[in-house]
């Protein structure tokens, strides 16, 4: 009776050998071509801005020619979005836990008077003047952190008041004096460092461009493969679900908001550079132009997807559209209407592709 059953054992692991293997696969099917785009549009967010990006290039090389295609134009635009990009990957950080920042232009602006006004006007050495304005970033950035995480205030109400309160503060602290660029160069040229040139072929770039580059590269790895920025993502794509899991998601909300308030000081070293002098009314549109970015460069208002990246092609698709306009001679307001149809578009993409996940 065994050799029996060996034998029908046999026969059985014979006749499997010689089975069908392959395991079904559902994942594409009765997809349509735009079903499909859907879907590889949510795996990558940075592919429309990017698109958007070279079509905005192709269309003004088109038109305008070899006056937009010119080593001096392309280096412009990057000087006149660097600020914006280091804005807007603080911005990026907050809004990507499903929160918004509305008062990060004020603290940039506070953080380059304080370091202005203790290096120029009370003769701190310029070193401990700008790690003052460090300090003073952050510690705002942690105060909206603490009233959004523990207070349980909403981010959009609390950075509100905040914006006000940091503007006063700072309206307050330089009794609206503006500190001469003459003065910062005599002074304390470190705090125009950002602003310095350089020449690299035929093009001319600030340090603020390749420190705005160097920020993105670091938080896109920092998001990407670290296990703090797997929490933030978590933390936005649903906060209940992220602390049941056991993330401290009270600690990293509070960690957001301070990093975000270190990078604004750090722009607000940049904004020195670039203007020069030391102003309190500099930098106003700061806030907005941070979450215009954001949101153009794909980073979803709703939390949970984006990328540091996508916000520097953000940035850089109202660069290259406000400079083609310019260089084509519209009036001013084609750039607002521009950038104000561009902020519709892609929110309405973002709520097509999160259709995917519902």
């Amino acid at each position: 009776m065994s050799e029996t059953t060996s034998s029908k054992g046999s026969e059985f692991e014979s006749g499997l050998a010689k089975s069908d293997t392959r395991v079904a696969d559902f994942s594409g099917h009765g997809r349509t071509p735009l079903q499909h785009l859907q879907h590889f549009l949510h795996g990558n967010p940075t592919m429309v801005p990017i698109i958007v990006l070279l079509f905005g290039i192709m269309v003004f090389g088109l038109l305008i020619g070899q006056r937009f295609f010119n080593a001096f134009t392309m280096t412009l635009i990057l000087q006149q979005v660097a600020i914006v990009g280091i804005v807007g990957v603080a911005q990026t950080l907050i809004i990507l836990t499903a929160g918004i920042d509305l008062s990060v232009g004020a603290i940039m602006v506070l953080s380059s008077v304080i370091m202005g006004n203790l290096a120029v006007m009370n003769g701190v050495p310029a070193p401990i003047a700008i790690l003052v304005g460090f300090a003073v970033g952050t510690l705002c950035g942690a105060i909206n952190g603490v009233l959004v995480a523990k207070v349980r205030l909403p981010p959009f109400i609390v950075t509100l008041g905040m914006w006000f309160v940091y503007e006063a503060i700072n309206f307050i602290y330089t009794q609206n004096a503006t500190i001469r660029a003459q003065d910062v160069t005599a002074e304390a040229p470190l705090l125009q460092f950002l602003g310095n040139t350089f020449q690299l072929g035929g093009a001319v770039f600030t340090y603020a461009v390749v420190s705005v580059i160097v920020l993105v590269a670091l938080f896109y790895y920092i998001l990407n493969y670290t296990s703090w920025g797997r929490h933030v993502y978590a933390i936005g794509d649903d906060e209940d679900a992220a602390r049941l899991s056991g993330i401290r998601s009270n600690k990293v909300l509070i960690s957001v908001y301070a990093v975000s308030g270190l990078i604004c000081a750090f722009a607000g070293w940049a904004l020195i550079g670039r203007i020069g002098s030391v102003s309190p009314t500099s930098g106003y549109e700061a806030n907005i132009q941070a979450i215009t970015a954001v949101v153009i460069g794909g980073t979803s208002l709703f939390g949970g997807r984006g990328s540091v990246l996508g916000t520097l092609v953000g940035a850089l698709i109202v660069g290259v559209f406000a400079m083609g306009l310019r260089i084509y001679g519209t009036d001013p307001q084609w750039t607002r209407l521009t950038v104000g149809a561009l902020i519709i578009l892609a929110v309405a993409a973002d709520q097509w592709i999160r259709k995917v996940s519902a």
